[in-house]
């Protein structure tokens, strides 16, 4: 024979009035300070930022939103091709986009509508035209080169000078809008010169 057991009704969990409400609002509290902390930490690291203009044509169209890593030059340096994002010399206030052309140390030298690196040519793929314009540049310690990809339409290192490595908010990492164009981007990084 089996054992039966009657079934013992549960008698109902009696809360202190307010429990609910307390739980509720303490879960509230949770979500936010979390978001906020989070919110943070997404910014610490990264930035978005509109593209304003056409001076990065045809790598970045105006009107795309990219991302932007913040650590990348706390953690490395920079090399000869990325694109990044910094504040004007001229306009504090601004934010540019352009890549990196010349690295402490290098003298860049545009001539006949090439670039030239420590007297070496080089190759880039990712402009619109090549420039019409000339001019010879010491990179000093502390600073970098910059040029836009649509050279001839492109206010940059070739018009106002250098830019202070201080005044680099990071290295662009993807096109995230419009989702259409959505993609990492190909910074193009010189590690070699054509001769």
């Amino acid at each position: 024979m089996s054992e039966f057991s009657p079934d013992i009704e549960a008698q109902p969990e009696i809360k202190p009035k307010g429990t609910d409400v307390k739980r509720f609002i303490l879960d509230l509290l949770e979500t936010l300070i979390l978001s906020v902390i989070l919110f943070l930490v997404i910014n610490a690291v990264s930035a978005r930022v509109r593209v304003d203009g056409f001076s990065m044509r045809p790598t970045l169209e105006d009107g795309e939103f990219i991302l932007v890593n913040r650590l990348a030059y706390k953690l490395g340096v920079p090399k000869r091709g990325e694109i990044i994002v910094f504040r004007s010399p001229v306009t504090p206030d601004e934010d540019l986009i352009k890549r990196i052309i010349g690295l402490p140390g290098d003298e860049v030298v545009i001539r006949e509508g090439r670039v030239y690196i420590n007297g070496d040519v080089l190759e880039e793929p990712y402009i619109a035209a090549s420039p019409i314009y000339s001019g010879t540049w010491q990179v000093v310690d502390g600073y970098l080169f910059v040029l836009g990809d649509n050279r001839n339409d492109s206010s940059d290192s070739h018009s106002w000078g250098l830019v202070p490595l201080p005044n680099v908010v990071g290295r662009s990492i993807l096109i995230y809008w419009p989702f259409a164009e959505w993609g990492i981007l190909n910074h193009n990084i010189i590690t070699a010169v054509v001769p």
